[in-house]
């Protein structure tokens, strides 16, 4: 059994919310605490026409919810300097009482970032730029004085860090390629993986460089908490494929990833308008089935 197969944490369902300014966000967000998910995943987009402001816009989820756990998934790093970047994400984590992760990536849609001011890189230095990032955050975090770091990307000095989050919040890097992988297994807490650039039969390979890299970083994969964003709709009468289909499709494919992959945590993807059935009724099936195939494994 790999270790990805033998994690058995509880599982977290959520919701990755795009930030379409025309649309009621925040009452989707209200909506996902009502129904007791765990997380709101919001996307980080900012070059995009009629998109809100991510940071502006988890700040008042937060401030009209009371027990999800919100993060941006991913931010947007290259239009995101690292030090402001946990600096507000402690800040949202201590005003709402420790409810507040990080999801980060290295940045896509390249020309979008262009346009919005901020350089090109190749993969290479975008991953090289997102190891020192984590470093800056962990650093601005870490309650120590005289801090300085000098990279390649960035540079960062400070007389003492701070404000220290409420909590101690996971770093969950949003990558997909190989080196990005092996990046993720060495430094971050989770792995942010969206359906449609990691579908299920990539999922095996993507979970063993992880595991792969964790283990000869001297860490125990199973602490790498695996995040799937799932990209689809929860509708109609019969399969249309992955993740297109009814109630009971999505809880045989939820409970397949998570028994059969490792998966631990959910963001639903679709459309808003499908969240209730998600919540409601895809929800407690999954977690219940799950539990019932935990056991009849022991």
């Amino acid at each position: 059994m790999t270790p990805a197969r033998a994690r058995r944490g509880p599982l977290r369902f959520g919701v990755s919310l795009a930030p379409d300014a025309s649309v009621p966000l925040i009452r989707t967000a209200q909506d996902a605490d009502r129904y007791g998910l765990d997380l709101l995943g919001v996307r980080d987009q900012p070059y995009r026409r009629d998109t809100a402001d991510a940071p502006a816009l988890m700040a008042s989820a937060l401030a009209v919810t009371s027990r999800i756990r919100v993060l941006p998934a991913v931010a947007c790093l290259p239009l995101r300097p690292p030090a402001a970047l946990a600096k507000a994400i402690a800040t949202m984590d201590r005003l709402s009482g420790g409810r507040v992760e990080l999801g980060l990536g290295a940045g896509t849609s390249w020309d979008g970032i262009e346009a919005y001011g901020a350089g090109r890189l190749g993969g290479t230095a975008a991953r090289r730029a997102l190891e020192e990032a984590v470093q800056i955050i962990r650093l601005h975090w870490s309650d120590q004085n005289g801090l300085r770091f000098q990279g390649e990307h960035y540079r960062f000095t400070a007389m003492q860090s701070g404000p220290v989050p409420a909590h101690q919040i996971g770093i969950w890097l949003g990558v997909t390629g190989p080196r990005g992988l092996d990046l993720a297994g060495r430094v971050a807490d989770g792995w942010i993986a969206p359906s449609s650039l990691v579908p299920p039969k990539k999922l095996a390979d993507g979970q063993r460089r992880l595991d792969d890299a964790a283990a000869g970083a001297g860490r125990d994969p199973a602490e790498i908490r695996r995040v799937y964003v799932l990209e689809g709709s929860v509708d109609g009468r019969d399969s249309r494929g992955f993740l297109h289909g009814p109630p009971r499709q999505w809880i045989y494919e939820l409970t397949e990833l998570a028994i059969g992959h490792g998966i631990d945590s959910f963001l639903f993807g679709g459309d808003p308008e499908q969240l209730a059935v998600f919540a409601l009724e895809v929800v407690p099936a999954v977690r219940e089935q799950v539990t019932r195939e935990r056991v009849l494994m022991q």
